[in-house]
């Protein structure tokens, strides 16, 4: 008898064991799931790019040249110097030219003397003709003398207009309001003008307002509008800059079999804190949802087992996975609104507010897992703050 108990007990003990080895064998298949809160908030999506800050009108400044040759007498401006348009910048040494100038009008004074007599010639040959006192070719010569002599008057016209237009470009003066950028010339030195006009300085137009060229790829450029809210920072100071979209140009430039296009985006800079040539990294605001139930968009990318979810035909469409209260997922069919990446609007779902769905499997290594650190080790990763020990996507400031 005694015997029998014990081989009874032993028999028990072994069947005992064997249940709790499947058990935990079926809870080692069985994975925990995180989760997600759907919270209301705001979703921005933007498109990101880098530019560089130009004057309005002309990227590299507006050159002012010189259109005659001579020696420049003064320079009126210096580099930062803010000009008026119309202000004299410059001076080239007139002397030439106000004698060039005096010569054709003297001409012109002595051609219109020449008409005045080919005139009175003229009349006369008429009244002696009309008393038949005057051939008929002494007449046409008359008429050809004064026929001449008005074409002398207009060419000495020409010629002093010529000499007077070179000489008021001795006097150089700014085309804009705006601020000297650069100095091509010293006072004193000798200017040459050919077929173009030799630099003498370039101004920018007026910095109170700049542009930012940007480049943007044509995956992007389709989400780009004029007049969309672009924000930016430049190295230079601790500050974030507005402004708008003002052109996107279809001048487009392929690089290493990528499309670019160039944006303009026009910014007030009041205080002129922004200088030509700065890069600043633009974030442009392409669309935009505010106070609308948001979740994580790693919600969509989950795909539960079928043993994990309710039995039945898989809705179509775009899902996510609620827990059931039997332990399995049921699916919800949602439609998507604005995106920033991290974060997905649910149109149409405030009953969703507060409750949470999930957005993937929870291994090990995460569980283990301070609050608030990420396992990602490659050192060029971007990290993202994490919620909690779930470590769930950020969670959007909540209005």
């Amino acid at each position: 008898m005694k015997r029998t108990c014990v081989l009874l007990s032993a028999l028990a003990a072994a069947i005992l064991c064997g249940c709790t080895d499947k058990i935990s064998q079926q809870g080692g298949e069985k994975r925990a799931f995180r989760f997600a809160p759907v919270v209301k908030s705001d979703v921005v999506r933007t498109v990101e790019a880098t530019g560089t800050v130009t004057p309005r009108n002309s990227p590299n400044g507006i050159p002012v040249g010189a259109q005659v040759n001579g020696k420049i007498l003064k320079l009126f401006v210096d580099y930062n110097s803010v000009v008026t348009n119309g202000q004299v910048v410059a001076l080239i040494d007139p002397q030439v030219y106000e004698a060039t100038y005096k010569s054709a009008v003297a001409q012109l004074k002595t051609a219109r003397a020449r008409l005045v007599l080919a005139e009175k010639t003229l009349a006369r040959k008429k009244a002696l003709r009309a008393k038949d006192l005057c051939s008929e070719a002494d007449l046409d010569a008359a008429i050809e003398g004064r026929d001449t002599a008005a074409a002398s008057v207009d060419q000495c016209e020409a010629s002093a207009d010529q000499a007077k237009a070179n000489l008021d470009y001795c006097t150089i003066r700014s085309p804009v309001n705006g601020v000297v950028l650069d100095r091509k010339v010293e006072e004193g030195e000798t200017v040459v003008s050919s077929m173009n006009a030799v630099p003498v300085l370039t101004i920018a137009e007026d910095l109170r307002t700049v542009w930012v060229q940007a480049t943007v790829p044509e995956a992007d450029v389709g989400n780009i509008k004029v007049g969309q809210t672009v924000t930016f920072t430049a190295d230079a100071y601790r500050r974030r800059f507005t402004g708008k979209v003002r052109q996107i140009r279809l001048a487009a430039t392929t690089t290493a079999h990528v499309v670019t296009y160039p944006i303009i985006i026009e910014a007030e800079n009041p205080d002129e804190m922004l200088f030509p040539g700065m890069t600043a990294t633009l974030s442009i605001e392409t669309a935009r949802a505010e106070d609308v139930p948001v979740v994580s968009a790693a919600a969509f990318r989950f795909r539960p087992k079928d043993s994990e979810r309710i039995p039945g035909e898989m809705p179509r469409g775009r899902k996510i996975w609620l827990p059931g209260d039997d332990g399995l997922l049921v699916p919800r069919v949602v439609e998507t609104g604005v995106t920033d990446d991290s974060f997905v609007e649910l149109v149409g779902c405030e009953d969703l507010v507060g409750r949470e769905v999930v957005a993937g499997y929870e291994t090990p290594a995460r569980a283990k897992m301070p609050a608030g650190q990420d396992e990602t080790t490659n050192p060029f990763m971007p990290k993202r703050p994490r919620r909690g020990a779930q470590g769930t996507a950020p969670e959007p400031k909540k209005r």
